[in-house]
């Protein structure tokens, strides 16, 4: 199929960008890698009446190092991110996941502003925005504004993201000494999007769990924290007893959808194989004794 007719504005500058979408009056779109956008514009999914092509906007794509943060442009694209050395020594977690994200081709010009934007209830970037702690920053012409990841994804494929606003950048803050990681996925084929997947960061703290977060993909409407089971780890050795209530707990609190792909009792049993794997890791990595 083909899309409907557009204009086209190629953007120079972030205040063109803000000002060709509050002129365009909710209907503009802004194209960044346009892995998502433009088979939804091909299927008459999105009928925009204008197109804001922000590729030639300079300083959006960066990978930046600061005191306490990392800082991520919008338009920094998955393959950066995978390959990043800043990235692989902050957040190892990041890196592992970009690996499951679809094919190379497609992880060369995807993007994580526009990924997040996008917020799919199976991809894997706007889990980790919500693992890490993660601030979107955003301008519109009345000024700029950051948003929490908690607050940022409001629905499938629905974010916290006016029709005149921009996402400009991603803050993420540096995590603590002695944290370990995991990232699990299942998906049918490599490249598919997840049936469901599981992130963890342990940080350890005099051989117990100072803090314990655990996201997960593909279980609900939008990416989801396991609030309960973070809360039981804390303060505690991680042992095998202590996994399966974990994983009873996850259970528990999400809400899998039936698809095509799989019944939504399956997603739950997965949703626990998952997370008893990548505690386990987690703990591993961070130097804690074998459970």
């Amino acid at each position: 199929m083909k899309p409907v007719a557009f204009d086209y504005v190629l953007a120079e500058s972030i205040d063109t960008t803000v000002a060709a979408l509050a002129a365009a009056g909710g209907e503009a779109k802004i194209l960044a890698g346009g892995q998502s956008l433009v088979p939804m514009l091909n299927f008459r999914l999105l009928r925009p009446a204008i197109l804001v092509d922000i590729n030639r906007i300079p300083d959006l794509a960066f990978i930046d190092e600061r005191a306490d943060h990392i800082a991520i442009g919008a338009l920094t694209r998955h393959y950066r991110l995978e390959t990043s050395p800043i990235i692989a020594e902050h957040f190892p977690v990041v890196a592992e996941a970009m690996r499951h994200v679809a094919h190379l081709a497609i992880r060369n010009r995807g993007t994580i502003g526009g990924s997040l934007s996008h917020a799919d209830p199976a991809a894997e970037l706007p889990m980790l925005a919500l693992l890490l702690d993660a601030t979107l920053h955003v301008v519109s012409p009345t000024g700029p504004r950051a948003i929490a990841a908690w607050d940022f994804f409001l629905g499938p494929l629905t974010v916290d993201l006016a029709a005149d606003e921009m996402l400009t950048r991603v803050t993420i803050p540096k995590l603590p000494p002695v944290t370990g990681w995991s990232f699990v996925e299942v998906a049918r084929r490599t490249g598919d999007f997840a049936l469901a997947a599981v992130a963890v960061t342990l940080t350890l703290r005099d051989g117990l769990i100072g803090e314990a977060r655990i996201a997960m993909t593909g279980i609900d409407e939008t990416p989801k924290r396991a609030d309960e089971a973070e809360a039981l780890l804390a303060g505690r050795k991680l042992t095998a007893d202590l996994i399966d209530a974990a994983i009873a707990a996850v259970r528990a609190n999400v809400n899998p959808p039936t698809d095509l792909h799989a019944s939504s009792d399956y997603r739950r049993h997965l949703i626990g194989v998952l997370t008893g794997r990548a505690l386990a890791d987690a703990w591993r990595r961070a130097g804690g004794e074998k459970p």
